[in-house]
């Protein structure tokens, strides 16, 4: 159940307390024999807060410290390029950042002007770099994605530009945890002010590179003939320079919504738990954008980082954002007439089977990973994925030739994508997917959590397709079972169920004491509760609870 707040506008008692969030950066110090104060890599890097001491100036400090040494063992000798949301603590975890580079003698490319950078413009710029220069080049973004006003967050993008793989974050978090409880001594850091005259620290302009470029992806020409009312909602994040600089080089008519950089996020509406939430997938962190859905023929949003992004139609409101993967699918590998013919769909295993439908009527495979972004990587960078996306509404895909855009979430061309879509086909997102209900089923989809023990949630992990004795879910027979990933063989850290007509996939949370349910239905509604319900009890015979 919502909050009561939830989609109301934010109280003013429930705002960060700036001053004390960053002094808690600089003078706590986490404790590393506590399991929640060590680094800890997830899938979108190491997160957490200064209040809880798990993102302190310490842990930037070793993990800045790690990835120096891991480099230099791999001897990348080009710029590392840095960039940093609008998050309160992402400004002085990056001075904390350069100083320690600095001192390691890395080159590095901060953002011209003190400009906050989005995590697709980092990856560009990586590629970009890569492409023209022998001298190899890799990045670390400074942000906790969509997450509180309090949080923190730091990612590394090796030289493919995508997000880490765990070979290198298990390197990187193991070191920085030796750091830590070394008490910082094999840090090397110098004072700010000596870093920025040190000659290893370079302004860099992420934004200009990026938006010229931006006609090599998306048709801006047809968005901008077909005169669309247009309105981008940066919802106070680092994409704001970037739509400033769409909108003055391509005259879209184009209003950008909350045009402020606001550190406690005052403006926002609060998510469904009553908490301050960037999440541009969310209805109740979006309500106010939605509220302002009749004012224009297309508006649309992203995270702090920008590399998710939420899609706000006349007809259909906020767009679920596996409706939207499944509409961007369609449409450009029906107008890339240019792509190669025998590109895949990227999509996880909890996306929408609806996204599978739509590519067996275009003929194309789909490459069918665990959760993460990370699996697509390889594929957008060695091209033969023609799209990779998240049932998280982060995705990314190729230029108009083929060639690799950005290995990491680019919430910024999926959002212009929408634009052109409409452009192009005259026709709302929502009512092309309305079309695909017709033709394929209507998609009935939910997750849910139940609780889980560590115990339990390692006993999850170890699973086998032998272990499953179950033969039908929700009164169909079962005629997939998986708990490696079809598309690429990784483990999917859990179990996947599937029928002619649904399919559940059930995983350990890894920060919290639960297990997730995703399942869908093309049927009901009814069918959705059954094989949510069958799904929990074979996931509770297995592993008791």
């Amino acid at each position: 159940m919502a909050h009561p707040l939830a989609g109301k506008p934010v109280p003013k008692e429930n705002l960060t307390d700036i001053p004390l969030l960053i002094s808690d950066y600089y003078e706590l110090a986490p404790d590393p024999s506590v399991a929640t104060e060590r680094v800890a890599f997830g899938t979108s890097g190491h997160r957490g807060g200064a209040f809880k001491k798990s993102f302190n100036e310490a842990h930037v400090l070793a993990i800045t410290q790690a990835v120096c040494e891991y480099r230099r063992e791999k001897g990348y000798e080009g710029p590392l390029f840095i960039g940093r949301d609008s998050h309160a603590l992402s400004t002085p975890a990056q001075m904390t950042a350069v100083r320690v580079c600095a001192a390691n003698g890395v080159k590095v490319r901060v953002a011209k002007g003190g400009e906050y950078t989005p995590t697709p413009l980092v990856s560009f710029a990586i590629l970009e770099h890569n492409d023209a220069y022998p001298d190899t080049a890799d990045g670390i973004v400074i942000t906790p994605s969509h997450n509180p006003p309090e949080d923190g967050g730091f990612k590394y993008n090796p030289p493919n530009g995508g997000p880490a793989d765990t070979d290198v974050t298990a390197v990187v978090e193991k070191r920085a945890n030796e750091i830590l409880e070394k008490g910082l001594a094999e840090v090397k850091a110098m004072g700010y002010e000596e870093a920025l005259t040190s000659g290893f620290v370079e302004e860099f302009d992420f934004i200009t590179p990026y938006v010229e470029a931006l006609r090599e992806i998306v048709d801006v020409d047809a968005i901008k003939t077909s005169g669309l009312r247009l309105a981008a909602d940066p919802m106070g994040g680092s994409a704001l320079g970037v739509y400033k600089k769409i909108k003055e080089r391509y005259g879209l008519n184009l209003e950008i919504v909350n045009p402020h950089i606001d550190p406690t996020f005052s403006f926002m509406t609060l998510d469904h738990d009553g908490k301050i939430r960037m999440d541009c997938s969310s209805p109740w962190a979006m309500a106010s954008l939605v509220h302002l859905k009749d004012k224009y023929d297309l508006a649309f949003g992203n995270d702090t980082d920008a590399d998710r992004h939420g899609i706000v139609t006349p007809v259909g409101g906020l767009m679920n954002p596996n409706h939207y993967l499944s509409v961007a699918i369609w449409y450009l590998f029906k107008h890339r007439t240019s792509w190669p013919e025998n590109l895949k769909i990227g999509k996880t295993l909890v996306s929408s089977s609806m996204i599978d439908r739509v590519a067996a009527s275009l003929g194309k495979e789909v490459y069918e990973v665990p959760v993460g972004f990370k699996w697509f990587v390889g594929g957008l960078f060695e091209g033969w994925l023609g799209f990779g996306g998240e049932e998280s509404a982060g995705a990314s895909f190729l230029r108009f030739d083929g060639r690799v855009w950005s290995t990491d979430k680019d919430g910024i061309i999926l959002n212009l994508l929408a634009a052109e879509i409409k452009a192009v086909t005259g026709r709302d997102p929502a009512e092309i997917y309305a079309d695909f209900e017709k033709e394929f089923g209507r998609s009935y989809y939910a997750r849910i959590d139940a609780p889980a023990t560590p115990e339990q949630k390692t006993r999850f992990k170890a699973l086998s397709p032998d272990d499953i004795a179950a033969k039908e879910l929700a009164g169909e027979p079962i005629v997939g079972i998986f708990t490696n990933a079809p598309g690429n063989g990784a483990p999917i850290g859990g179990l996947k169920l599937v029928t002619a007509n649904g399919w559940a996939a059930m995983r350990p949370s890894g920060t919290e004491d639960i297990y997730k349910i995703y399942a869908e239905s093309f049927l009901s509604e009814e069918h959705l509760a059954r094989i949510q319900a069958d799904a929990r009890k074979i996931v509770t015979d297995l592993i008791g609870g």
